[in-house]
């Protein structure tokens, strides 16, 4: 199953929450949004600098990611980014393609 990495930080709303609820709470929401989803998370941290939060979910893949993305995006408590994780035997597989290309101006 497709591995995302998703880090992201909370609004002023969205800490409020996190205040009120605690990081365990979070987690399980996430879990839960996930599983209908058909997914799963792999691993949940929060961090202290830019970012508030790490995220690594396995799910299906690109159209189940992007509706939960755009589930917890619309509510508006956090900004999120994505990040598609590659394992080395797909980027093994890659390697082996063969690839058509001209750089610019060559």
């Amino acid at each position: 199953m497709p591995k995302y990495l998703v880090h992201g930080s909370y609004t002023q709303e969205g800490l409020k929450g996190l205040l009120k609820e605690g990081g365990s709470k979070r987690r399980e929401a996430v879990e839960q949004a996930a599983k209908g989803l058909g997914g799963s998370v792999d691993a949940f941290y929060y961090a202290l600098g830019k970012d508030d939060f790490f995220v690594i979910l396995d799910m299906p893949g690109i159209v189940e990611l992007s509706a939960l993305a755009l589930a917890v995006n619309a509510v508006g408590t956090t900004e999120t980014k994505v990040t598609v994780l590659i394992t080395p035997a797909e980027v093994d597989q890659a390697v082996k393609k063969a690839v058509s290309y001209r750089a610019p101006g060559r």
